[in-house]
């Protein structure tokens, strides 16, 4: 299947310019699957220390706005997260788009950083904890949500669950590109399934920026098949499950706990 990542400013859903690159990218390359930023449809408000229940509501109405859109996109399946309400609680949930059965929650942020230009713990609460894979034509799908990259037990988690693709969505700084990236390959390895990952680029606080690089990362050994960039703002590729499928019977996935 084909399969898109992509990196995004944090305004750029203040006009249509880039979502009709994204149209046309996703049109010309005839792709299956989209992969979004992190609570892709408002500015990245959790940069702010100082909580503003209000905005979580525009975000949220933001979001419901833009999901309605995802029917006209040419990618059959589109995957991000999104800040929701639900039962009194702000939480920042994972979710999955197709145009047959529409949005279909998937999973909630379980970790949550709390520091400048990411005060995550603060705006929102943490989910329940699940990890579990959704099935989306015949395709295995897992989250592991920024910060959650860094939990490789549950990349272990999803690999028993024989997942296909680990889905990344995130807002992460330039200033640590390698280490996610470094992040992602070992997601990649120890799940055994292809990791991608899309992200902002630009402006977050006064001090430092979005670091872009969406990206594909393969099962076997991690390797980067591809990245995105300023001047590449989207990243199509072909992969095929197969290998995610050989992948779990090689070192080190086989290994029994």
């Amino acid at each position: 299947m084909k399969v898109t990542v992509c990196e995004l400013p944090g305004n750029w859903t203040e006009s249509d310019t880039y979502w009709n690159l994204l149209t046309h990218h996703l049109k010309e390359e005839a792709s299956d699957l989209l992969v979004l930023p992190e609570m892709p449809f408002f500015e990245w408000i959790t940069k702010s220390g100082s909580i503003d229940p209000d905005l979580w509501k525009q975000a949220v109405k933001a979001h419901d706005k833009w999901i309605e859109r995802l029917h006209d996109l040419p990618a059959d399946t589109t995957i991000a997260s999104r800040p929701v309400i639900e039962d009194g609680k702000r939480l920042n949930q994972g979710f999955i788009f197709t145009r047959d059965k529409g949005y279909i929650p998937a999973h909630d942020k379980y970790y949550l950083p709390d520091e400048p230009g990411y005060y995550e713990a603060s705006w929102y609460e943490k989910g329940g904890g699940q990890f579990d894979v959704v099935h989306i034509n015949d395709i295995r799908i897992g989250f592991l949500i920024c910060t959650e990259l860094w939990f490789t037990a549950r990349a272990r988690q999803y690999l028993k669950q024989n997942i296909d693709i680990l889905v990344c969505p995130r807002a992460t700084p330039k200033t640590k590109v390698d280490i996610w990236v470094t992040g992602g390959k070992a997601a990649a390895i120890v799940s055994g399934a292809f990791c991608l990952s899309s992200n902002y680029n630009g402006p977050n606080t006064s001090k430092e920026d979005f670091g872009g690089t969406g990206w594909i990362i393969e099962p076997e050994r991690g390797d980067v098949l591809g990245t995105t960039s300023l001047a590449q703002n989207f990243l199509t590729l072909d992969i095929d499950m197969l290998d995610a499928e050989n992948a779990k019977k090689n070192y080190p996935r086989y290994v029994k706990e």
